[in-house]
């Protein structure tokens, strides 16, 4: 059974498709522990609370400084014991300790076709609105593992959207999640749950 953390800072639709999908059994063999998020008044705890999952926060704001954030944020993630960390529209930079400890065992979504319109600054509607502002045809998502770079680790799955001509950033960013990080996000874990993903290289191989 694989144990999932999933870090989140606001509304938590993909954490919603996390769970939609642990229910309809399109991911097997996992289980979510526990809701992490530094933001109090984030929806996403009274999704976890609606579907009987521990929520707790941890915010840096009530630290004295960042170390100390840090230290207690894994601290209290190790505490959970949990086997993959699941960063699903989370607005905290992951601190380099939790990286190395948790090596190819976090992963995030990224609302662009990596490497495409992602590293900093990047984030957001500011990916959409990049993506306008440039013009292309086609957009999408990125499921990857998490280094220490800013999505920079290797990626498991994307899937492309097109962009429409009367797209705003709102209606792009909509769409996205619809059409492509609602359902890679959830197909990345059973993957991992169920033994189909492994690094090569800081590649990714799915298995047969």
């Amino acid at each position: 059974m694989l144990k999932l953390a999933v870090c989140v800072s606001g509304g938590g639709t993909n954490l919603q498709a996390i769970i939609d999908g642990i229910e309809k059994q399109t991911i097997t063999n996992t289980k979510i522990e526990v809701v992490i998020s530094n933001n109090p008044n984030a929806y996403a705890m009274e999704r976890a609370k609606k579907h009987g999952i521990k929520a707790v926060c941890i915010s840096p704001k009530n630290y004295e400084n960042r170390d100390a954030f840090n230290e207690d944020f894994l601290r209290q993630l190790d505490s959970y014991e949990v086997d993959l960390v699941v960063l699903a529209g989370f607005l905290v930079v992951i601190p380099e300790q939790m990286i190395q400890k948790y090596r190819n065992r976090i992963i995030n979504i990224h609302p662009s076709l990596i490497p495409s319109f992602c590293g900093k600054g990047y984030y957001g509607l500011k990916v959409h609105e990049g993506v306008l502002a440039r013009g292309v045809r086609v957009t999408g998502a990125t499921v990857h593992f998490v280094d220490e770079g800013t999505d920079t680790g290797p990626i498991i799955l994307q899937k492309a959207v097109e962009v429409e001509e009367d797209d705003t950033p709102e209606r792009l960013q909509k769409r996205v999640m619809e059409q492509a990080e609602w359902k890679i996000m959830p197909e990345a874990i059973n993957l991992i749950a169920n033994g189909k993903i492994e690094v090569v290289n800081n590649k990714v191989r799915i298995l047969k």
